[in-house]
């Protein structure tokens, strides 16, 4: 009985020890990514001159909004927000249009083929036909200098469809067979029943696929030559690198009311914001649409 108790005490010891060593890690691990968001969000408050006296400190010390007040001036940041709107919502349904039809296509049907067209879609995770390729893709399609042309090719993701499929297989072909009995076509078990039943994987990659459309530079950087058609991300490139060079070649009142390091942290907040506003809507789901189980091919 007493060596029973030992050893109960010596599990429960050692779990706590666990549990400590673990919440230790994490709260480091916390602390190293908030530090630096925290830090960007008092710089991007912060005066040029207090900055230079004080590079890291835990709250502005001198207190100004001429840094936000200079993005928010220059006028292209609200053409940019909603051409950056219009390419997220539209490629957020796109994108995931294609991955959830694809996922449950392969994970559902048997057609000729099949395991072929999967294995070269997964080819695609590995080796890509480059930039060249794509731009010359895309200008033969006309989508040059065209929000289109940013939005079609990030519309398709090997990844997402993936883990859709492994979804779609978990669930129990016993009620797509039930619903058959009861009528249901096609469309209906894949509307109804389906979906339903993946709503934390859907809620996870909707979120990834809003976040990647969100960020996306490159391809508009290379793409758009319209100043009517630029999105945040270019939009704020260019107001950074503008602030930048005044910060270096003025040296009169103008370049006292901003300064560049100020400029880039209000334009990293502005850009995220958005993002930060849905985020604690679907964190729930996180968790269970990210380890919905082992990938099966």
């Amino acid at each position: 009985m007493v060596q029973a108790r030992k050893a109960k005490r010596n599990s429960l010891n050692k779990r706590t020890f666990g549990m400590v060593a673990v919440t230790c890690v994490l709260t480091f691990t916390a602390l190293l990514i908030l530090l630096p968001f925290y830090n960007c969000i008092v710089i991007s408050f912060e005066s040029p001159q207090a900055y230079m006296l004080h590079p890291v400190s835990l709250y502005p010390v001198e207190f100004s909004l001429k840094n936000y007040s200079y993005l928010l001036e220059k006028g292209q940041i609200g053409i940019g927000y909603v051409n950056t709107i219009f390419i997220t919502v539209t490629g957020t349904v796109y994108g995931m249009l294609i991955s959830v039809m694809t996922a449950y296509a392969f994970s559902r049907r048997r057609f000729p083929g099949k395991k072929a067209l999967f294995m070269l879609m997964m080819f695609t995770m590995f080796f890509s036909g480059g930039m060249v390729p794509m731009y010359l893709q895309l200008k033969g399609m006309r989508l040059i200098d065209t929000l289109w042309g940013v939005i079609l090719p990030l519309g398709v993701s090997t990844y997402n469809i993936i883990i859709l499929k492994s979804g779609f297989e978990q669930t129990p072909i016993e009620l797509e067979e039930a619903a058959k009995i009861d009528g249901a076509n096609d469309l209906v078990i894949f509307v109804r029943i389906m979906l339903p039943l993946q709503g934390a994987l859907l809620a996870t990659f909707t979120l990834f696929t809003a976040v990647a459309y969100w960020n996306e530079w490159f391809w508009s950087m290379l793409l758009i030559n319209t100043g009517s058609k630029m999105t945040l991300q270019t939009v704020l490139r260019a107001i950074i690198c503008e602030a930048a060079v005044d910060s270096d070649i003025n040296s009169g009142d103008a370049a006292t009311e901003v300064f560049s390091q100020g400029v880039k942290m209000a334009a990293v907040i502005m850009t995220m914001l958005p993002i930060m506003c849905f985020y604690p809507f679907l964190q729930k789901y996180f968790v269970k649409g990210v380890s919905v189980g082992a990938v099966k091919m």
